[in-house]
């Protein structure tokens, strides 16, 4: 049988971009939805993330039953799951833009917005940065050393440091990717990162945590 990616659809994310890499990274069946049923079925999930983390959070939770079919599939069924960007930092217990507002929850922390200790660094942290691993079991065959394209003014910060995968430098240290048990996030753009990202992607089709 061949595998099955929900690539979850719900107005935040530059899907198209996102679609294409996954697909240039050897997936077959992506299935782009916001059906319940649909991530239910999905052998993995991508959850892609562009704007702000409330646009993000609202807009996933307005479409009737995606949230709770996302958390059986992933939480309780085990499914692999990426996040992306905002798509990452929704794993997040909170994020404090525009207020504050309930992520999922499923990695502990908050997103707060990054705070240079050099005021002459400039945000958004924008363009190619390094992305080190740290010392992770959880995630560290998914996440190799590299470069990557960052477009994000709010970081990740977890309550766990094991939660860390990997880390990047902007005026201090920047959480460039979380994981924890079948569930990883990384703040970069992969659809971006040229063969850097399309290998990510490559190992996450092949993923079995």
């Amino acid at each position: 049988m061949a595998e099955t990616l929900a690539l979850i659809d719900y107005g935040a994310g530059n899907l198209h971009s996102v679609e294409n890499a996954l697909k240039a990274a050897g997936a077959a069946g992506v299935a782009v939805t916001a059906d319940p049923d649909v991530v239910r079925a999905a052998d993995r999930i991508v959850l892609p993330g562009v704007g702000s983390f409330k646009a993000c959070a609202q807009g996933l939770r307005a479409i009737p039953g995606l949230l709770a079919a996302m958390e059986e599939r992933v939480q309780v069924g085990g499914a692999p799951f990426l996040g992306i960007c905002v798509g990452m930092q929704l794993l997040a217990t909170r994020g404090v833009e525009h207020g504050v507002t309930e992520g999922l929850g499923w990695i502990a922390g908050e997103v707060r917005l990054i705070e240079p200790s050099d005021p002459a660094i400039k945000i958004p942290h924008m363009g190619w940065n390094d992305v080190g691993l740290t010392p992770h079991s959880e995630g560290a065959g998914l996440i190799e050393p590299g470069e990557a394209y960052f477009l994000h003014s709010y970081q990740f910060l977890p309550d766990e440091g094991h939660a860390v995968a990997a880390m990047t430098d902007h005026g201090g240290g920047i959480v460039a990717a979380v994981a924890q048990g079948n569930v990883v996030g990384v703040q970069f753009h992969p659809e971006k990162s040229q063969a850097y990202g399309l290998a990510l992607l490559a190992r996450f089709l092949d993923w079995k945590p």
